[in-house]
């Protein structure tokens, strides 16, 4: 016998029998497409452009979007997959958006940043070892200093005071 059908002595009731007699019914979305919006929690603002929404370095594209440009509108999209974005123009569901880089792809947002930052790190290596490569060369092409002889010892420079005017 289930627990649900199974009658304990502190509730006097079957479970099933409680829960249908409290009157409780979940209100469910009437269709899958409002249930994927509920689901779908990140919700930011974005500008329609000439060629799409930009959207963490990517470009968004439908033919929907032609009639809004210039426009600003909010855009919701699933972390986990972020080959596509839903667009809302006045909180209503204007279309799905795609990008044509992701599109096929199941890419979550914490890899598309994760693979911006190791390519912002190999970036600024690069940066760094083309700087120390111009150093070397210029340290090699430059005429040598006249050095002073080093019998005489160097006197420190005097101290400087902010004097002031009526002094």
């Amino acid at each position: 016998m289930s627990d649900l059908h199974r009658e304990p002595k502190e509730l006097g009731a079957t479970p099933q029998a409680r829960w249908e007699a409290s009157g409780f019914l979940p209100h469910m979305p009437e269709s899958l497409e409002q249930l994927d919006l509920l689901l779908l929690q990140v919700a930011q603002g974005r500008r329609v452009h000439q060629d799409g929404i930009y959207f963490e370095g990517k470009r968004y594209l439908d033919l929907t979007l032609a009639a809004y440009v210039g426009e600003d509108v909010t855009i919701r999209y699933d972390p986990r997959d972020m080959a596509e974005i839903r667009v809302f123009y006045h909180d209503a569901f204007l279309c799905r958006a795609i990008c044509a880089e992701l599109a096929g792809q199941t890419i979550s947002l914490k890899e598309i940043q994760a693979a911006r930052t190791a390519r912002r790190k190999t970036l600024r290596e690069t940066v760094t070892e083309r700087q120390q490569v111009v150093e070397r060369y210029l340290a090699v092409h430059r005429p040598p200093e006249t050095r002073e002889p080093a019998s005489e010892p160097s006197t420190p420079p005097p101290p400087r005071l902010k004097r002031y005017r009526n002094e």
